[in-house]
């Protein structure tokens, strides 16, 4: 009995001393090439299909390219943002002006990830401690995308209406 109580107190000191450790921070992948790479060339190709129009349309505001990337019927599961390609690009024509697109996703990208007709891009997201504002800590935003003869055809994420 005398074993037990003290293996019970010694987990229970472990238990309480590991609560002071704090949450390793999510941090981005920089070979993006080694991401985008597949034994399987299909999804090797859905995965440049989805970064690309990441870089062109999304980051560097191209919205003119949206019909080389998305079907005209695309559904959207994000409840800011209407379904179809033309409202994707009324809503972010409002505030994306076109840029230079880059040779690399610019958003701190954490892994590319597809299986069958999905892609998923997963990124580092930055956000403040609710419990002390003055604090951040970092988590992983998720955009996932559905490719259908080859273009963008319905794409979730975490958004909060």
């Amino acid at each position: 009995m005398h074993k037990l109580i003290l293996g019970l107190i010694g987990t229970c000191a472990l238990c309480i001393s590991s609560l002071g450790f704090a949450q390793l921070p999510v941090t981005a992948n920089p070979d993006h090439t080694a991401m985008l790479a597949s034994k399987d060339p299909k999804l090797a190709a859905n995965k440049k299909l989805v970064y690309d129009f990441w870089r062109e349309v999304f980051e560097a505001g191209h919205l003119e390219l949206a019909p080389k990337y998305m079907t005209e019927t695309y559904i959207q599961h994000n409840p800011t943002v209407a379904t179809g390609r033309k409202a994707f690009v009324d809503f972010f024509g409002q505030f994306k002006k076109p840029q230079a697109i880059a040779d690399k996703v610019n958003a701190p990208l954490v892994s590319i990830t597809a299986e069958g007709d999905l892609v998923t891009l997963a990124f580092v997201s930055e956000r403040k401690d609710p419990k002390d504002p003055s604090k951040t800590y970092t988590t992983t935003w998720f955009d996932m995308f559905r490719i259908e003869n080859g273009k963008i055809a319905e794409h979730w994420d975490p958004m909060a209406k």
